[in-house]
């Protein structure tokens, strides 16, 4: 099953990677990113799951917050076509700084309490909603990176924009969403174009979840990272 590939030989400029700050924190952070029905939540799961049988205290979290999800100006991107209303950067900017907020109160005192965190979306999200806009030469997002925690294992979950729609209208609550199926495709090579430039590790997931999450197990057991 090839499904794995990494970035050890690729070459960044400084407008391509997000230096994040090393934690050094005891307590482990992994982010997962992906499209909409790539399987965050299923695999996020299933490695929650795999801890807690092995006795490690899990914490579960997803970037943007709640809060910010509820907010009109992303509802209105996430869920309208007509967005003359708003200003993507703002938005942008907004959800920027939720996500450092989030990481200065929750995911660095966790850390630093020595828990395994699972976050469902990370930072990286804010370069690739932007890249995917267009928006390449926003210097702003790089100097906010700085500020925030360094993942120890970032998953990028890989799949056809097709298959993705799929399983997303699968869904009964979201059967009738909007979605910017151009967007996706940008979006998709842009997870993929950023996981390369950032030490991310992309996993295809259009296998069953059972045989997705054995290529995470595994990461994870040969990141020496854990006491398993």
């Amino acid at each position: 099953m090839s499904a794995i590939f990494t970035n050890k030989n690729i070459q960044t400029s400084e407008l391509q990677k997000l230096n994040f700050y090393e934690h050094k924190s005891p307590g482990k952070l992994i982010t997962f990113c992906g499209l909409d029905g790539c399987g965050k939540t299923t695999l996020i799961s299933l490695l929650n799951d795999y801890f807690y049988d092995r006795s490690h205290e899990v914490l579960l979290t997803k970037q943007p917050t709640l809060e910010f999800r509820k907010t009109a100006i992303f509802r209105n991107v996430q869920d309208t076509l007509d967005h003359a209303g708003y200003d993507y950067r703002a938005m942008s900017l907004m959800a920027a700084a939720d996500r450092l907020q989030h990481c200065t109160n929750f995911i660095l005192p966790a850390l630093k309490a020595g828990k395994i965190i699972l976050c469902d979306r990370y930072f990286f999200s804010c370069l690739i909603n932007l890249r995917a806009r267009g928006y390449y030469n926003d210097k702003w997002i790089y100097e906010i990176a700085r500020y925030i925690p360094k993942p120890d294992i970032a998953f990028f979950f890989d799949l056809d924009v097709e298959t993705a729609i799929k399983r997303v209208r699968d869904r009964p609550e979201e059967k009738e969403k909007y979605i910017d199926v151009g967007l996706q495709y940008k979006l998709k090579q842009e997870y993929t174009d950023i996981a390369l430039e950032n030490g991310g590790i992309i996993v295809n997931t259009e296998y069953s979840p059972q045989e997705s999450f054995q290529i995470i197990q595994a990461i994870v057991e040969q990141s020496g990272l854990f006491i398993l």
